[in-house]
């Protein structure tokens, strides 16, 4: 950021006035201990806004949400891990409002002042017997220092939980974004699979909030890949106080752009974990894309570089293949010309106006062996530019995902199915 800024510990329970808390409830599987169900809470009306997923296939919580913030502003988020409870008909939209009401009775909220989040296995009806009699321990649980709680409790196939959270001056005051998200498969922009959820005690009027939002998912979220799928609850939703104390920020005035500027970091710091922490990715790559004669073409070229599975297996196997990427960029359907494309990799030219640079491949080869590197795309048509943020593809990769559906067992069990 351009300004200054602390990190501070708390994620998403880091600004005043907002209390956490998670419980375990066995979702997925009755016997494990570990949380599964999180509430985040303002004690203080809020300004709300939120993005989801694009895909035409939206899962209940994803429309009931939506619903919601529609209706109003949001005071409290419910979330799961274990179940995404998409695909589930009429049936999950009412265990979606169950969710809700589960919450809003102790809290004595509307139920459309509640947003509700859900993850894991598609397809099955929600274990709402095991879900609704722990709400109560939920919400008496909630506390000021419980943030990290919420960050584990939403992870799935995620190997550590993500979370991060700044303060910084807006004026005289002193303010909080805090954070956390879950995401490490079905990776894709547009939005990437993965639940986020953010706070903030500074005073914003709701449209001030809902752009900020919109154009921060845009420039981190919708920028990272790990395999190309997109998923059914891909949700962002942010949660504004004003607990801060602070008069509220003037529509597009400065202290607007300059918390526009840390939602953005927040938001893009949490992208990069995703993919770092993606399913068995041992690879980060941030592709630049420069020279491009419009913003989409730039894009276009990014994505389907960052989205191909043969570029992505020669990242994780070490190999500088710019054949491969460069294929990807005369199939992306911007436009470019071969004869001007310029390829480096960590700094290092790889190819130069479409032919092989005069970097000794064993260079190039030492900079793929990393865990982190970055590749420069330079069309020289134009002025525009798109970063994106992937990883490799490893055979880990397809070890892992090749079956999921140990909890149908489960659900067999439970009467479910």
């Amino acid at each position: 950021m351009d300004f200054p800024f602390t990190r501070i510990k708390g994620g998403v329970g880091a600004p005043q006035g907002f209390l956490t808390s998670a419980v375990s409830c066995g979702i997925k599987n009755p016997e494990a201990s570990r949380p599964d169900l999180a509430l985040i809470y303002s004690e203080k009306p809020c300004a709300s806004a939120g993005t989801f997923t694009t895909n035409r296939v939206k899962a209940a919580p994803v429309r009931v949400s939506q619903s919601h913030l529609r209706k109003g502003e949001l005071r409290a988020i419910v979330a799961n891990s274990g179940n995404a409870n998409a695909c589930t008909g009429v049936q999950g939209i009412e265990d979606a409002n169950a969710m809700c009401d589960a919450v809003a009775v102790p809290l004595r909220l509307k139920r459309s002042q509640i947003g509700v989040s859900s993850t894991g296995v598609i397809g099955l009806p929600m274990p709402m017997t095991r879900i609704t009699p722990r709400a109560d321990e939920l919400v008496s649980k909630l506390g000021p220092k419980n943030g990290p709680d919420v960050a584990a409790a939403i992870m799935t196939s995620d190997t550590r939980p993500k979370e991060v959270a700044i303060s910084f001056d807006l004026g005289e005051h002193r303010v909080r974004i805090g954070g956390c998200v879950k995401g490490a498969g079905m990776i894709s922009p547009s939005m990437a699979t993965m639940l986020c959820f953010i706070t903030t005690d500074a005073n914003l009027p709701g449209e001030c909030l809902r752009k900020s939002v919109l154009e921060c998912v845009e420039e981190s979220f919708n920028r990272i890949t790990i395999d190309g799928d997109m998923s059914t609850n891909d949700t962002v939703m942010v949660l504004a106080n004003g607990a801060s104390g602070m008069p509220p920020i003037r529509r597009n005035g400065k202290r607007c752009r300059q918390f526009r500027e840390a939602l953005r970091w927040v938001m893009l710091e949490l992208a990069k974990a995703v993919v770092r922490d993606g399913e068995r990715v041992t690879k980060f790559v941030t592709v630049n894309v420069a020279g491009a004669r419009t913003y989409l073409d730039a894009k276009k070229v990014a994505e389907a570089v960052c989205k191909s599975a043969l570029v992505k297996s020669s990242w994780n196997g070490g190999d500088p293949n710019w054949g491969r990427i460069i294929h990807a960029v005369g199939y992306s359907r911007a436009r470019i010309r071969e004869e001007l494309v310029d390829i480096h990799i960590g700094g290092k030219a790889a190819c130069l106006g479409g032919l092989q640079a005069a970097t000794p491949m064993n260079e190039l080869r030492a900079i793929v062996a990393e865990n982190e590197f970055e590749i420069d795309i330079q069309l020289n048509q134009g002025d525009a530019s798109y970063t994106m943020y992937s990883s490799d593809l490893s055979p880990e990769y397809i070890d892992f995902n090749r079956s999921e559906y140990a909890y149908w067992k489960q659900a067999r069990k439970d009467g479910l199915v």
